[in-house]
């Protein structure tokens, strides 16, 4: 899963893959904007990403991007 964190005042996004499920993810990020507290997200390797619930302008969550290799024909 793609999960994408707008930060207020930041021109570039938080771009996280996460093996957790979208309800687990939204249930996440609205305790945090709740709370007032850290928004924290475990990636897909393990690593854990904190932001700020006040600084956090959009959330959005989706399958993973699948990316090409190669070249593609234009038909």
């Amino acid at each position: 899963m793609e999960i994408k964190i707008g930060v207020v005042d930041t021109p570039r996004e938080i771009t996280v893959e996460s093996e957790e499920a979208a309800d687990a993810v939204t249930k996440a990020v609205e305790t945090a904007v709740e709370k007032g507290t850290l928004l924290s997200l475990t990636d897909s390797r393990g690593r854990t990403i904190l932001v700020p619930s006040a600084k956090i302008a959009y959330v959005e969550i989706g399958p993973a991007a699948s990316r090409k290799v190669g070249f593609g024909s234009a038909s």
